[in-house]
């Protein structure tokens, strides 16, 4: 059901943001956007009930715009690559932001989204998580689509499963690319399906395993793993078969197609417990 007051939603790049207002309006939500520039879908604008444009680092106008729409709920959603903090052409911090940011010790990713929660809900917003927003999103254990991983496949996901959960632990990223018991390539900075395409050009000849988990005590209101077609575009060009992914706690965007798609390409995509496999 509806809660009171509009929802607020911080779009960032991807499906995601979509997904999430289509969800939210479906159950009769009234949806107040905010997109960041060079980011967000242009196609937010036309299906939000009010929608403004930002730049990363616009704080205050961000506040204004929810204040603006009635908004006493709100949530995150889409990737804004921490990549955008080191390119002044993509930055306009004002002085809220800048002031956040001096408190900050480092610029961790958690860091970072937790000084902009304090901003949100210093100004009276309750930030959700993004489960919350939309729990059926999110894929639970086992098979999507018909193909399912051998034995040789299952091994790859036993080895790196404790490695890209101890990455995460460090906030270095979400996935690591295996392929007979060994990391090709661990994603950094550059988000999951440049490392897929990393890792193609490392170990060419196929037979790569992605396997994509949330880090330790990740934040529910902020960048939940996600995967989509683009991830499983990335993988077929790398020449990877499976993508095993953390259940409960992994955003399947557009899951009908990318269903199609595992199943025209011969991927195997599975849920995987948050212990990793048995």
């Amino acid at each position: 059901m509806p809660g009171p007051g509009a929802l607020g939603l911080l779009a960032g790049s991807g499906r995601f943001p979509v997904d999430i207002l289509r969800a939210a309006r479906a159950r009769g939500e009234r949806v107040v956007v905010v997109g960041l520039q060079g980011l967000a879908e242009p196609s937010l604008e036309t299906e939000a009930d009010a929608f403004t444009w930002i730049r990363v680092g616009q704080v205050q106008k961000l506040v204004d715009a929810f204040q603006a729409g009635g908004v006493s709920r709100a949530a995150v959603a889409g990737k804004i690559p921490k990549t955008v903090l080191y390119d002044p052409a993509a930055l306009e911090l004002d002085e809220r932001a800048v002031a956040a940011l001096k408190r900050l010790a480092d610029r961790k990713d958690d860091s970072i989204q937790g000084a902009l929660a304090g901003e949100l809900e210093a100004d009276g917003f309750l930030l959700l998580s993004q489960p919350e927003i939309a729990p059926e999103l999110f894929a639970g254990e086992g098979p999507l689509g018909k193909h399912t991983p051998d034995e040789k496949q299952w091994a790859d996901v036993a080895f790196g499963w404790p490695v890209a959960r101890a990455l995460g632990a460090w906030d270095v990223g979400q996935s690591v690319l295996v392929r007979e018991r060994a990391v090709i390539a661990v994603e950094g900075i550059e988000g999951t399906d440049a490392t897929i395409a990393r890792a193609g050009e490392l170990a060419p000849g196929g037979g790569l395993v992605v396997v994509k988990v949330a880090k330790p005590g990740q934040d529910p209101r902020f960048d939940m793993p996600a995967i989509g077609v683009a991830t499983l575009e990335a993988m077929h060009a790398a020449g990877a078969a499976l993508l095993a992914f953390e259940a409960g706690h992994t955003v399947v965007l557009d899951r009908a197609r990318l269903v199609e798609e595992a199943d025209a390409r011969g991927i195997a995509v599975v849920g995987v417990a948050p212990e990793g496999p048995a």
